[in-house]
């Protein structure tokens, strides 16, 4: 028995009965790369691979009380942000992540499920602008979510460029824009800061579509922090394990892959081909 403890990286985010996608898929990433994951659930769902059902947003002050608790007792080295569920949720863990400004914020701003079921009203948006996006070192938008928020700013324009600078003045410290949403044969996902462009990656497309991708690049992004790696380094790692998960996705329902957080300790680990980096 050792006294030391892994990074612990503390996931606020919505229950997923199916574990592909929300708190689960959080726990299992964090774990897969090396962290302690502490959870507090924001909302309880219904759901399974083919989509959403239900959503049973939790008290805001069951939602503050889990992670004061933990907190109390324990260092937390990183926070990710997913599915929050409610207004009153969006204020209670901006209130608490800006207790711990030294602690890294990997925001995934979940909007709707992967089939569009809606998560978030203006009202959540226009508060997850407002209250977390100036506490988050790596938000994580996909292209219709960045689009989104760039345009609850007051940006009528669909290019990500402009939108990511928009997300950054806004109080972000870097937006990572995936685009698996975009046309193409390949996927180009980019990292913007405060000065533009700071990397791009792009990526074979992986047929099929994934329950839960998001919440694993930003669990993974949020464990490489926790671990020391700077952001572009965290970013790029995160993106190559993610990839991995999807490539060895399996389709155990109706719906959606779910995408194998375990994969490092397959053999069969396939390992992308011709990526390029900018």
């Amino acid at each position: 028995m050792t006294s030391s403890s892994p990074p612990i990286v503390m996931s606020f985010a919505a229950s997923d009965p199916t574990c592909g996608a929300g708190l689960q898929a959080d726990l299992l990433t964090l774990a897969a790369l090396g962290c302690q994951p502490v959870t507090v659930v924001t909302a309880l769902t219904v759901q399974d691979t083919v989509g959403v059902v239900e959503v049973l947003t939790l008290d805001a002050d069951w939602v503050r009380n889990q992670a004061r608790t933990v907190l109390a007792d324990m260092p937390v080295a990183a926070f990710k942000i997913g599915m929050l569920g409610a207004l009153e949720t969006i204020v209670a863990v901006a209130e608490i992540v800006s207790d711990y400004p030294d602690v890294p914020v990997v925001f995934d701003p979940v909007l709707a499920s992967g089939r569009g079921d809606a998560f978030a009203d203006e009202e959540m948006v226009t508060a997850m602008i407002e209250l977390l996006l100036p506490a988050t070192q790596v938000l994580t938008p996909n292209s219709l979510e960045a689009r989104r928020l760039a345009q609850e700013l007051g940006a009528e324009t669909s290019d990500l460029a402009e939108c990511a600078r928009q997300l950054v003045l806004a109080g972000a410290e870097h937006v990572l824009i995936t685009g698996t949403h975009e046309p193409g044969e390949r996927v180009v996902n980019t990292l913007y800061g405060a000065y533009g462009p700071e990397a791009r990656e792009t990526w074979p497309r992986l047929p099929g579509s994934f329950h839960g991708s998001g919440c694993t690049l930003a669990s993974a992004i949020a464990a490489l922090l926790a671990q020391g790696h700077d952001v572009v380094s965290a970013v790029r790692e995160a993106q190559r394990y993610t990839w991995r998960c999807l490539a060895s996705a399996h389709r155990p329902g109706m719906g959606q892959f779910l995408p194998d957080r375990l994969c490092l300790t397959r053999s069969s680990l396939v390992e992308p081909a011709e990526v390029a980096h900018a």
